[in-house]
């Protein structure tokens, strides 16, 4: 190292040029005209014509392994009628709502077993009576994490469900 070269100082955030040297010290000014004293092992050139001519050399990252269970849709589960039976006009409202309460129940069961981690179900709009009924059956339900419908109520036609 020799006086007007450009150093950093290694432990600390500190640049600035050489004005001094003296043995194993050396001098130097910072960028806002203060000076101080470091041995010449605690600094560091500041060269930038050090680095010019190296070539950059680019490795490939190394891709995660990802389960096949992470690529996987989340099940859906539509509760419309007409999609559960092949005559919908032959059952009453009590039988209507019975059978889908059924259907959910089946469908969550399934989930467990299967360990399935998301079902959406998809209960539609309408006056409410199936939103309420899925509603009450997931509040019901241990280890599973959804969306409270209090602020969405009426909005969406469905509801996501998170099993633990």
């Amino acid at each position: 190292m020799k006086i007007g070269d450009k150093v950093a100082v290694l432990d600390d955030d500190l640049k600035g040029m050489i004005t001094s040297v003296k043995g194993d010290m050396a001098v130097l000014r910072d960028e806002h005209g203060f000076t101080h004293q470091y041995k010449k092992d605690k600094l560091v050139l500041q060269n930038a014509d050090l680095y010019e001519n190296l070539k950059t050399i680019r490795k490939r990252e190394i891709e995660k392994p990802v389960s096949k269970k992470h690529h996987k849709n989340h099940l859906v589960l539509d509760l419309h009628f007409e999609n559960l039976v092949k005559n919908p006009e032959d059952y009453d409202a009590f039988e209507r709502i019975f059978i889908q309460k059924e259907k959910l129940i089946e469908t969550m069961d399934f989930c467990r077993k299967n360990n399935l981690k998301k079902l959406e179900i998809i209960h539609g709009i309408g006056d409410g009576v199936l939103q309420k009924m899925v509603h009450d059956y997931l509040m019901g339900q241990t280890n599973i994490d959804f969306e409270d419908h209090n602020f969405f109520y009426h909005q969406t036609g469905s509801v996501m469900v998170i099993l633990r």
